[in-house]
């Protein structure tokens, strides 16, 4: 019974053996087939890549013979055989796979696109709407099939897939970016801006999505004002959509049109009951936009019609800002304009004396006096009762803390200045005012002319998230190099930072000796210098003295003399720009201003001057006459 046994178990024994290596060589045979299959589809990719899809073809269609293939190979075999214009072997693979997966919508957008290229052009009109019917009621499959349509250039099929499917569906607010999207590309501009507007009414959180859309699109004056004659008819339609009105005063902000945006602002804050918050965002743009005249409009009216609001005091301390960025902006500076603007200011600190408005007002009250009233002692007493303040943010005092040291820096105390800026560098690393103070070391290092310690903080800043310190750190950092790179030494450089440093000091007088000096291409000491590739600077440099000082007509040659000498420079458009300005707001010769604009619009549209430019332009030739009297 025991050898029966034993039997037995050898027999189980020598099976299973068996089954194993039966088992082991198929596994073997089918891993080798696996290994072979997928090195034939790397060479077919390796082929492509090289251009030669004659021989990948050959690959393909073998590979193509195996079911288990089609996944891995299926885009590049149908788009070999559509390139090699081989539409009739193209159509019978898809007919063959389309058996086996007939919901693959994929196999179907193919065969109609094999269609197209063979020139059928009817025949695949036909099967496109065919198939456009069929799944329109489907969002998903409509969003598949006009993302195909897209990649193939065929983005009427597209539009076409997303109306028919919105159409069925009864819901006009589908696919609204997707059809955007279509109609932008195929340029029906109108409709597009229309599929914008009907997104950003489906929530208020679009807004501000849509606005920087159709910032980056909308770039021309004609469009601007397109968008903004559809906004009006939308607001007059539909007066309860907020988005509306909220994009029209956008639009007019966009145009520079800071009269039109106060008119919409100040229904808007009526309207919805907000207390001025927009009339307060359009004073605040037009006075950065150095629009005076309707920003103290708007901060007076935000003080008459909302006396117990929270923007109250904002309005006020507006007032105080806008009429003393005039002053300081009307040639030459008038000191009995500067001490009314102090007493203003010291009347609205002591009325509000722990007010953060109030801490804010100090701070400006302590520029003017230093900058303008040379009683540099007054302004730092005062900055540092701010600074001490426990009231004032950290923020503030942070500001605080970097006019102080450019007050140390115009009594000749760099040291001191250097330690107030680096104090707020560390305290306020990743913000706007940390930016600041990086960008005031950097120029510190470079009054002194250490350019290579200014390039490194500057290369640092060019990388910054606020587009003004950046293009500081980027126009300081392209003087520094382009002057190193033809002196290494960097002689004129260091000639040129001091006079900056100079002037920054209000030592006007010695700057503009050391300028005429620096022109003939003498150093200080009398020697010799090369001063051609900083020479342009240095005319831009003496015509903003000259202006200021109210000596205009100078000013204008020397900004000529960078228009005739360097016309392909970089400070073309700017002192192009700026005779414009000296003639419209300076001298008052409107005319002249107009025709500088104009011819400015075609010499320079690409210019960060052009809407500025424009807009004075129409402002001169009375586009806004319309609109200029005072609100009541």
């Amino acid at each position: 019974m025991t050898n029966n046994n034993n039997k037995i178990i050898y027999n189980i024994k020598t099976i299973r053996y068996h089954v194993l290596r039966i088992t082991f060589c198929i596994l073997s045979s089918g891993i080798l087939a696996n290994a072979q299959t997928d090195e034939e589809i790397q060479l077919a990719s390796e082929y492509l890549l090289k251009g030669d899809k004659a021989k990948a073809l050959e690959l393909y269609r073998d590979l193509a013979k195996k079911e288990d293939n089609t996944s891995f190979i299926y885009n590049n075999y149908i788009n070999v055989l559509i390139d090699l214009n081989l539409f009739d072997e193209a159509q019978n693979y898809l007919k063959k796979i389309s058996k086996r997966d007939p919901q693959n919508l994929q196999y179907r957008l193919d065969m109609g696109f094999t269609f197209v290229r063979s020139g059928d052009l009817v025949r695949a009109d036909k099967y496109f709407k065919e198939l456009i019917k069929e799944n329109m009621g489907n969002v998903q499959r409509a969003k598949v099939m006009s993302n195909y349509f897209m990649s193939r250039s065929l983005m009427d099929y597209g539009i076409l897939t997303l109306t028919e499917s919105r159409r069925a569906l009864g819901n006009p607010n589908l696919f609204c970016l997707d059809l955007a999207m279509l109609y932008r590309v195929k340029g029906y501009q109108d409709k597009m801006v229309q599929e914008y507007l009907t997104y950003v009414t489906q929530s208020s959180a679009n807004i501000q999505y849509v606005k920087n859309v159709l910032q980056t699109l909308l770039t021309k004056s004609e469009e601007l004002e397109s968008l903004e004659n559809l906004l009006y008819d939308k607001v007059q339609q539909f007066p309860d959509i907020e988005v509306y009105a909220d994009l029209l005063i956008w639009v007019t902000m966009q145009q520079k049109n800071f009269y039109a945006s106060f008119i919409q602002a100040r229904a808007y804050d009526k309207r919805y009951k907000s207390d001025g918050e927009k009339c307060l965002e359009v004073a605040k743009v037009a006075l950065d936009n150095e629009d005076y005249d309707n920003a103290l409009k708007i901060y007076r009216y935000l003080v008459r019609e909302y006396p117990n609001s929270p923007n109250y005091l904002l309005s006020r301390l507006g007032m105080l800002r806008t009429r003393e960025e005039r002053v300081k902006n009307s040639f030459p500076v008038k000191e009995d304009s500067v001490r009314v603007l102090i007493a203003d200011y010291k009347n609205f600190i002591s009325q509000y004396p722990n007010d953060m408005n109030a801490l804010e007002a100090s701070k400006n009250q302590a520029l003017l006096f230093a900058n303008y009233l040379d009683l540099k002692d007054s302004a730092i007493q005062i900055l540092v009762e701010l600074i001490a303040n426990p009231k004032a943010s950290q923020y503030l005092k942070s500001k605080a803390k970097l006019v102080l040291g450019d007050i140390y820096m115009l009594k000749g105390e760099p040291w001191e200045s250097t330690l107030l800026y680096s104090q707020v560098e560390k305290t306020q690393k990743e913000n706007l005012v940390g930016y600041e103070a990086k960008l005031k070391n950097a120029k510190l290092s470079y009054y002194k002319g250490d350019f290579r310690l200014a390039q490194e903080h500057l290369d640092i800043l060019k990388q910054a998230t606020t587009r003004e310190i950046a293009n500081d750190a980027l126009s300081l950092s392209m003087r520094i190099k382009e002057n190193i790179a033809f002196d290494s030494a960097g002689t004129a450089l260091m000639e040129y930072a001091t006079i900056e440093l100079l002037l920054y000091q209000n030592k006007t007088d010695l700057a503009l000796e050391k300028i005429e000096k620096l022109k003939q291409g003498v150093s200080d000491s009398g020697a010799s210098i090369s001063n051609q590739t900083i020479l342009d600077d240095v005319y831009w440099l003496e015509a903003n003295i000259r202006m200021q000082r109210g000596e205009f007509e100078k000013a204008i040659l020397l900004l000529q003399k960078i228009l005739d000498d360097y016309a392909d420079d970089v400070l073309a458009d700017d002192a192009y720009f700026l005779q414009g300005e000296i003639y419209e707001r300076q001298l008052g010769d409107k005319q002249k201003a107009m025709e500088i604009y104009r011819d400015f619009l075609t010499k320079y549209p690409g210019s960060v001057f052009a809407a500025e430019a424009r807009k004075r332009f129409r402002l001169l030739r009375g586009d806004f006459a319309g609109e200029v009297q005072t609100p009541q």
